[in-house]
């Protein structure tokens, strides 16, 4: 492969070097709820932000939304912010932290969430089909009739808000914060501990639901309805856009990507119910929904998946996170960028670790691109 240009910052010619300069790193909002799902933005949201505010833009597309993060800190910056993700779980948390501006849970909705309803007839799928694998046989239980009740809650956002703090009571209940394995031994075990957290495994699920759901009470924003959450693959979003903020799945330089929708199918799973069972994959040991095709998760196409989405938005500001030992590499999305801009700046941050990981030389890169 040909040596590709080197990264171009505050350059009008697309051939023009300049140097690489430092992401700046500001003290994530208290306001929005800490999270370990994995790749989150938390703590460079604000950063983030502000490497844009003197940017002339008010609506922005946050293409890949996962956590909210970066949705929420552009909402409290007063901006339009369509949140986005492929799926549906995520959906749910864009609705709650993002499109919901108000509407927060109470204790009378605690309760209505956590206790069996005279005359509804609970459906047990969750405790036959996930005996030993993720939570205790009442853990399941307990799961199967809350997700029965927040199913039959009639206010989306309130729905939302629900499904918010049960995913993340059920993350922090799980080794790893995943669900990539049958591994409920760990938690259970009589042995002496190097990681995780015991403590927060045995919480009981209520305790966890209610602290999450004052989390999220406690981040609402009142974005004066301009802020809304939609679900599906990112060429499919709309295109109008006056910034896109674009943060995919990591690959590595190995070719090994984040497949976001194994490490959580349990929780993808609850947003399809009537068809969960359809979708299991039975042939292996921890339920997984079956693969499906993901050209963010395969090397030979990942390039061009980059290509398409930025000439989609190629009228946009383009906003792009990524990270130094990725696939593609630094020099080659530089490329792309500067092949639809006139001014693309590369902004590299100090060294920092991730959570369940030990590689301590990424660096998380950001690219601002405009004409």
């Amino acid at each position: 492969m040909r040596a590709m240009p080197p990264p171009v910052v505050e350059s009008n010619s697309h051939l023009q070097p300049a140097r690489i300069q430092p992401i700046a790193i500001r003290q994530e909002s208290p306001r929005f709820p800490s999270t370990r799902f994995q790749g989150s933005k938390r703590r460079l949201a604000a950063g983030i932000v502000e490497r844009v505010r003197s940017l002339e833009f008010t609506t922005v597309l946050d293409a890949f939304g996962g956590t909210g993060a970066v949705s929420h800190a552009f909402k409290a910056a007063g901006k339009h912010v369509t949140y986005n993700d492929v799926l549906a779980f995520n959906q749910q948390i864009g609705t709650a932290l993002i499109e919901n501006d108000s509407v927060r849970l109470t204790e009378d909705n605690f309760e209505a969430v956590e206790r069996r309803h005279p005359g509804v007839v609970y459906n047990d799928f969750i405790a036959r089909t996930f005996d030993g694998i993720y939570f205790t046989r009442e853990e399941n239980e307990w799961l199967d009739v809350a997700a029965g009740n927040i199913r039959r809650v009639a206010d989306p956002y309130r729905r939302a808000m629900a499904w918010y703090a049960l995913f993340q009571s059920a993350l922090a209940k799980r080794p790893y914060n995943l669900f990539h394995r049958k591994n409920l031994y760990m938690r259970l075990a009589d042995v002496s501990r190097g990681f995780g957290n015991k403590a927060s495994w045995d919480r009981p699920f209520e305790d966890h639901f209610r602290f999450f759901a004052a989390k999220a009470n406690q981040a609402l924003i009142d974005g004066g309805g301009r802020c809304r959450a939609i679900r599906g693959d990112v060429l499919s979003a709309p295109d109008s856009f006056d910034l896109v903020y674009i943060d995919p799945p990591y690959m590595n330089r190995k070719g090994q990507g984040v497949d976001y929708q194994q490490f959580y199918h349990f929780l993808e799973g609850l947003m399809h119910h009537g068809e969960w069972a359809g979708r299991i994959d039975w042939s292996r040991a921890h339920r997984p929904l079956r693969s499906e095709p993901q050209y963010w998760s395969d090397p030979r196409v990942v390039a061009n998946a980059f290509r398409d989405v930025f000439e989609k938005f190629r009228s946009s500001i383009l906003v792009v996170s990524y990270r130094s030992d990725g696939f593609p590499e630094i020099e080659t999305l530089t490329a792309l960028l500067q092949s639809l801009k006139h001014r693309v700046e590369v902004h590299v941050q100090p060294e920092r670790s991730y959570a369940l990981s030990t590689n301590r030389r990424s660096r998380e890169v950001l690219w601002i691109a405009r004409d």
